[in-house]
Parts: structure tokens; C-alpha cells; sequence
């Protein structure tokens, strides 16, 4: 036989089983065995006759404690780092960078006297702040990178 044969009949073979139906194994489920119904639980259509329900029993039914669940299958993340510890002049460039525009804000919004010495000093803030933290941020690689210029995890 050919190599091209053995192919055609691979394609033969799997156009034939195409419409055919896959077994049902507990392994290609989606969901844990427990979760699955059992026969005798379906549910049954509801008769015409209602059974009268009296008030003890209606009580009793909501006295009943719900089953507990099971949490051992859920998962529960780790608690994050803790936030990395801000120096002086970093805290002071974030305060500068968004205490000037609110400063502004609400001066505005409650109407006080703004004077030019005070319009400077806030928008001079503002640029002062961002600069700062741009200068800060460092565009290079750590310094502890090694030789390597590699992804970093």
C-alpha cells in the first residue's frame, strides 16, 4: 500500500463514523459526579390533587437548617503582598500632582478668592508632581537584571 492510500482510507474511515454518536463517560463530564441526578430524583409531573399543608408542618419546613456546603472543592486565593512602601518625595509628588487640580476644583466650586500668587502655586504643583514622578519612574532595566535582557516574571 501507498502512503496515499493509507490516508484515503484514514478519511474514509472518519467521513463514515462522521453522523455516529460519542459514548457517554463520566470522564468527558464538565462538572464533579456528585452533581449529577440520580434516576430516581427526576422530577415527576405535578397531580391535579393538592395535598392541604398545615401550619406546623409549614414550620417545621422553614425551621429546617439548609444543608451545609462543601468547600473544600472551592478555591480560595492567597492574601495579596502587601503594598510596597512609598518614600517622602514620592508621596509628596502624588499629593502635589492631584492636590493642585483639586485645590482649583474646589476653590471654584465654593466660590473662594483665588489670587494670581495662588492659581501659580497650584498649577506650578501639579507640573512639579508629575515631573517628579516621571523622573522618578527610571526607563532602564533593574539593576539586579543580570546579562540577560529576558522577559521578567
Amino acid at each position: 500500500m501507498t502512503p496515499q492510500s493509507d490516508e484515503d482510507e484514514v478519511w474514509r474511515q472518519i467521513v463514515a463514523s462522521f453522523n455516529e454518536t460519542a459514548e457517554a463517560t463520566s470522564a468527558a463530564q464538565p462538572w464533579p459526579d456528585r452533581e449529577n441526578i440520580p434516576a430516581d430524583d427526576t422530577p415527576q409531573p405535578v397531580k391535579a390533587e393538592i395535598p392541604a399543608v398545615t401550619r406546623e408542618e409549614e414550620e417545621d419546613d422553614e425551621r429546617a437548617p439548609a444543608p451545609e456546603e462543601d468547600d473544600s472543592d472551592h478555591y480560595v486565593p492567597p492574601p495579596p503582598p502587601p503594598l510596597p512602601k512609598m518614600d517622602p518625595g514620592t508621596k509628596i509628588a502624588w499629593l502635589a500632582l492631584f492636590g493642585g487640580p483639586a485645590y482649583l476644583l474646589l476653590a471654584a466650586l465654593l466660590s473662594w478668592p483665588m489670587d494670581g500668587w495662588i492659581v501659580f502655586a497650584a498649577i506650578a504643583a501639579f507640573i512639579g508632581g508629575f515631573v517628579a514622578l516621571i523622573v522618578r519612574m527610571g526607563d532602564g532595566p533593574p539593576p539586579d537584571s543580570g546579562w540577560d535582557d529576558g522577559a521578567i516574571l
